[in-house]
């Protein structure tokens, strides 16, 4: 199964997939002075409580907007269940074109969601996330991000 992971200013929210079946959510406070160690108890822990075995998790990916906490969590997956996490960032070939100047300024959580919001809808399509800040993001039916 993968575990994906948004890491967002005020929570980090966790889904494991089996497929493109969300079979699980769970979250944590962002909490920066958390280490590796900690981070991997708790997704162990989280795991547990839900009557899941961790062996599950066979691949990872991060979605992170809080920079010291991605290697950290990189780490946690390390350590936790043996995995090497993909990490969402600049670079990474989503299937999206960034149409920004500057396309390092649009975050990974945004990115993913662009990415999950058009794959699902295979047309132009807009996404709102109530997150710590509401954000609105256009997807154009030619998969450009706007």
């Amino acid at each position: 199964m993968l575990l994906a992971v948004d890491i967002g200013n005020t929570n980090i929210a966790f889904g494991l997939y089996d497929d493109e079946d969300l079979v699980q959510t769970f979250r944590s406070e962002t909490v920066r002075a958390r280490t590796a160690d900690e981070y991997g108890v708790l997704l162990r822990q989280m795991l547990a409580l839900r009557g899941i075995d961790p062996s599950v998790v066979s691949a990872a990916i991060i979605a992170s907007v809080v920079p010291p906490l991605t290697d950290v969590m990189m780490d946690a997956v390390r350590h936790a269940f043996a995995r090497e996490a993909l990490v969402v960032g600049p670079g990474l070939k989503t299937g999206i074109s960034i149409l920004y100047e500057n396309p390092r300024d649009v975050g990974a959580d945004r990115v993913v969601n662009a990415v999950a919001a058009f794959e699902r809808i295979r047309a132009g399509v807009i996404v709102v996330d109530f997150g710590t800040a509401t954000t609105f993001d256009c997807i154009s039916p030619k998969a450009e991000y706007l």
